[in-house]
């Protein structure tokens, strides 16, 4: 009984460490985005598009959850993205989170999906789908190169649908987990940066028009 009791316990902690993100405008700020918080189907939404005086790509360009300090721990995210009227070929729907974002922006790792590689009928695209990258100095094009495969993956998805993103990190390790699959999408296990805490942000890049909602975060 008494080990029973110890589990119980041990599970309200952890369920009461688990921190629901209220979007708010004032709780919000946009690092090279366009941004605005929007009710859809009676949620709330951050909308979310590059600025596009911003020309490279894997840059900082996301929406910052104030007051938010993350090392390791647990985020999800439920993210949908459409490809903009004027977006260019090389758009894919762009879309994820940043975490352990320093304070001047100069520093973070991000994992992010295309959600128009997921049912392409190009094999090579498919095998595009999942990507992470760290920012300044490992941006997706280098790692490419220098390590194909290894931070890029497939998984099923399509542009305008909501897919849910957990990212669980440790040290140096991250893992992906789309929907609900039990087993992780992509592993990354020698994150770039060192484990030192920073913001969250949720990130888009050239051509996406993404939305977000239903961000929670375990620590």
């Amino acid at each position: 009984m008494l080990t029973f009791l110890v589990c119980c316990c041990a599970l309200c902690s952890i369920r009461l460490s688990a921190q629901a993100f209220q979007f708010a405008k004032d709780k919000l700020v946009a690092v090279h985005v366009a941004m605005s918080v929007e009710t859809l189907k009676g949620k709330r939404v951050v909308r979310v598009a590059k600025d596009s005086a911003v020309k490279e790509v894997d840059e900082p360009t996301f929406v910052k959850l104030k007051g938010v300090e993350f090392k390791d721990g647990t985020i999800e995210v439920r993210v949908l993205s459409k490809l903009q009227p004027a977006a260019p070929e090389l758009a894919r729907g762009f879309i994820g989170v940043a975490f352990r974002i320093n304070e001047d922006n100069s520093k973070f790792e991000c994992i992010y999906i295309r959600p128009a590689n997921g049912r392409d009928s190009n094999q090579v695209r498919r095998n595009h789908a999942i990507q992470y990258f760290s920012y300044p100095d490992y941006k997706f094009n280098r790692l490419r190169k220098e390590a194909p495969e290894q931070y890029e993956s497939y998984a099923d998805m399509g542009l305008n649908e909501w897919i849910k993103m957990k990212i669980v990190v440790k040290g140096q390790q991250a893992k992906l987990f789309l929907n609900e699959n039990r087993e992780p999408s992509l592993i990354v296990n020698d994150l770039k940066q060192d484990a030192e805490p920073g913001a969250i942000g949720l990130w888009v890049d050239v051509g996406t028009d993404g939305l977000f909602s239903d961000v929670s975060i375990t620590r």
